[in-house]
C-alpha cells in the first residue's frame, strides 16, 4: 500500500489556527483604513465616507518633510545595502570553500538575530562620540544604521537567487573565452537582476518603516515619517494619523508586491 505524503493541511487545528493569526494580523489595519476615511473629527464616531483628510495630511508640511526624509533616508540605505549585499552574495556562493567562510554568512545575518533596540543602543554609543568628536550631526549617521540594519534583508533574496542559477552558462561563457567581467557584465547580472531588484525593495520597505533605530539616532529636526507618526500619537490622535498611516501601509504593500512579483519567474 502506497505510503501517503505528509501534507500538515490535514493536521486537526492547522486551518483554524491559520485563520485566526491572519484575522489578528489584518483586522486592525482594515479598522485603521476603514477610520481613515471617516469624515468626523472625533475617533471611533463614524460620520460619513470622505477623503477629508487625506487632503489634510497631503497639505501637512511637518508630514511632507518627515515623508521626504524617509524617501531619501530608504533609497540610500537600500542603494549601499543592496550593493554590500551582493558583493557578499556573489563571495559567498561564487568561490571556492574557504576557512571562515561560515563565519562571514553569520556575521552578515547578525543584524536579524540581534534585538533592534540592542543594535540601536550600541550604535548609538558609537555614533554619539563620532559626533562629540566631529561636530557633524547631518543624515550621514542615519543612512549608516539602517545600511547595517538593511544589509541581510538585502542579501537573502540575493543569495538565494544565485544559489538557484544554472553555473553552467557562465562555464558555457568562459569556454567562450569571455573575461572574468564580461560574463558578470552579460550573463551573471542580467540572471541576478531580479534578485538584486528583490532584494533593494525588501531593504527599501525595512528602513522606511523603521522607527526604533531612527528614534534613537535621529538629530534634532531629523524627524522620519514613522518617529512623526509616534510623536502625533503622543500628543493628539486624529483620523489624520490613520490616512498617513493608510497611505505608509499602501506603499509598503506595493512594495513588498513588488519585490515578489521580481522573483516569482526564474531565469
Amino acid at each position: 500500500m502506497a505510503e501517503r505524503a505528509f501534507n500538515i493541511r490535514r493536521l486537526p487545528g492547522v486551518a483554524t489556527l491559520a485563520i485566526g493569526c491572519f484575522v489578528i494580523l489584518y483586522i486592525p489595519m482594515v479598522i485603521l483604513v476603514g477610520n481613515s476615511f471617516n469624515a468626523g473629527k472625533v475617533i471611533g464616531h463614524w460620520e460619513g465616507v470622505s477623503l477629508h483628510w487625506y487632503v489634510a495630511a497631503l497639505h501637512n508640511e511637518a508630514f511632507l518633510a518627515a515623508a521626504q526624509t524617509s524617501l531619501l533616508l530608504a533609497t540610500l540605505a537600500a542603494l549601499i545595502a543592496t550593493i554590500t549585499a551582493t558583493m557578499a552574495a556573489l563571495a559567498t556562493t561564487r568561490a571556492a570553500d574557504f576557512r571562515g567562510q561560515g563565519a562571514i554568512h553569520l556575521i552578515v545575518n547578525q543584524p536579524l538575530m540581534v534585538p533592534e533596540i540592542v543594535l540601536a543602543i550600541a550604535l548609538l554609543i558609537i555614533l554619539a562620540q563620532v559626533k562629540q568628536a566631529t561636530g557633524y550631526t547631518g543624515l550621514g549617521y542615519l543612512i549608516a544604521a539602517h545600511t547595517t540594519f538593511c544589509i541581510p534583508f538585502a542579501y537573502m533574496p540575493i543569495r538565494a537567487r544565485l544559489e538557484g542559477m544554472d553555473l553552467s552558462l557562465e562555464t558555457a561563457a568562459a569556454d567562450l573565452y569571455a573575461s572574468r567581467f564580461y560574463t558578470f557584465r552579460r550573463v551573471t547580472l542580467p540572471l541576478l537582476a531580479p534578485g538584486i531588484l528583490a532584494g533593494f525593495m525588501l531593504a527599501f520597505v525595512v528602513s522606511l518603516d523603521d522607527v526604533v533605530m531612527s528614534d534613537f539616532l535621529k538629530s534634532p529636526g531629523q524627524e522620519t515619517l514613522p518617529t512623526y507618526l509616534m510623536g502625533e500619537l503622543r500628543r493628539n490622535l486624529t483620523s489624520e494619523i490613520y490616512a498617513i498611516s493608510s497611505l505608509l501601509l499602501l506603499i509598503s504593500v506595493l512594495i513588498v508586491a513588488g519585490s515578489w512579483a521580481a522573483t516569482r519567474k526564474k531565469a
